[in-house]
């Protein structure tokens, strides 16, 4: 039986910059009894740069060392993670403007349907609150 850390694991990752992703979806398995792992009283420091919001440069971060069996059904679960980190993140939600709209990515049909939408729920609730307003004076 061959035995592995996690630290030699992560640096086989196609995309270190997921190498966070990868520690916590190591240990959600390891958590799940897909393999065995064991905690080691060391700890390394992760590839991955990170960066703080509104100042400059990166830094990284350290992690609990693990010691895991190398597998085949371990190997097949690697394969499977370093395919899908490796595949590039979705970003987030295209903000609309008029570059976005000409461009084609963000559907103008669409945004018009979700504002009419909104529209009409706002003057339905309008309505219905001023319905109850007007009948509470009555009494």
């Amino acid at each position: 039986m061959t035995y592995k850390k996690l630290s030699e694991q992560v640096h086989e990752l196609s995309n270190p910059q997921r190498s966070d992703t990868f520690v916590k979806m190591f240990r959600d398995a390891v958590r799940d009894g897909k393999f065995e792992a064991a905690y080691m009283p060391e700890r390394f420091t992760m590839p991955k740069q990170f960066t703080r919001r509104g100042s400059e440069g990166t830094y990284q971060r350290d992690t609990k060392e693990m010691l895991f069996e190398t597998t085949p059904k371990f190997d097949k679960w690697f394969d499977e993670v370093n395919r899908e980190l490796a595949a590039a993140r979705k970003g987030g939600t295209i903000k609309p403007s008029v570059e976005a709209i000409e461009a084609g990515l963000v559907d103008f049909k669409q945004m018009a349907a979700e504002t009419r939408k909104k529209m009409q729920a706002s003057y339905e609730k309008g309505q219905a609150l001023g319905q109850t307003r007007s009948k509470n004076k009555r009494k």
